[in-house]
């Protein structure tokens, strides 16, 4: 066994044994989920056509620093906390907010370049949405031992990607709309699972459960 070899496995026995390494991080988990929150809101309640807003367009500075930068932030600073779930989700729905801002960007000329071909864009945003349901549902199965409140989370956002995808593919209104509903379904869960991150035990009036999942012990 090599030198490296012989240090990987030192750490991974010291990780196993003792949790990961201190670190002066503060816990970003509130910087990330509140950021995924309100940019979710946003876009959500413009899909339900809120207030008669019908083009999301004022969501591509939000998407590009709130849901983009800062997740993506809280997503590199949670791995040297060892959080790999927390430093992988965070980082991909940065990465997805920014992606999907450079989409409604007119100088990326992504839009553009269908030009009138109105059918095949929907056709294309409609996989680019399926393909975020892939992830978020493989996300939800790591997710199955870690509390109540994140698998419900992951849960309505991958109802919310399905019912988008099938809403542009189909293009009918209402299962946008419904995508919309569920979207600000998920943005509520992603508030209360973040206001449950920033209230800590003796900084706090009061803290937030975000439901224990009994860990079964494997011998």
């Amino acid at each position: 066994m090599s030198d490296v070899e012989k240090a990987n496995s030192t750490h991974q026995n010291y990780v196993k044994l003792n949790g990961p390494p201190p670190t002066r991080i503060a816990n970003p988990g509130a910087l990330g989920l509140f950021s995924f929150a309100s940019t979710t809101f946003i876009l959500s309640l413009y899909n339900v056509n809120a207030r008669g807003v019908v083009v999301p367009n004022v969501v591509v500075g939000m998407a590009c620093f709130c849901g983009g930068l800062a997740q993506l932030l809280a997503g590199m600073w949670e791995f040297p906390r060892g959080n790999v779930f927390g430093a992988t989700a965070f980082t991909s729905y940065g990465a997805f907010w920014m992606s999907y801002a450079t989409i409604f960007i007119p100088d990326s000329g992504i839009i553009a370049a269908y030009g009138t071909n109105e059918d095949e864009l929907h056709q294309a945003l409609g996989i680019y949405l399926i393909t975020w349901f892939v992830f978020t549902f493989l996300l939800m199965l790591g997710a199955l031992r870690r509390n109540i409140s994140f698998v419900a989370l992951l849960f309505f956002l991958c109802i919310t990607f399905v019912l988008l995808a099938v809403g542009i593919w189909t293009s009918k209104l209402n299962v946008s709309k419904a995508g919309g509903a569920f979207g600000i379904l998920t943005a509520m869960i992603a508030y209360y699972c973040a206001l449950s991150e920033l209230l800590v035990k003796g900084e706090s009036w009061f803290t937030l459960p975000l439901g224990t999942i009994k860990q079964a012990h494997m011998d």
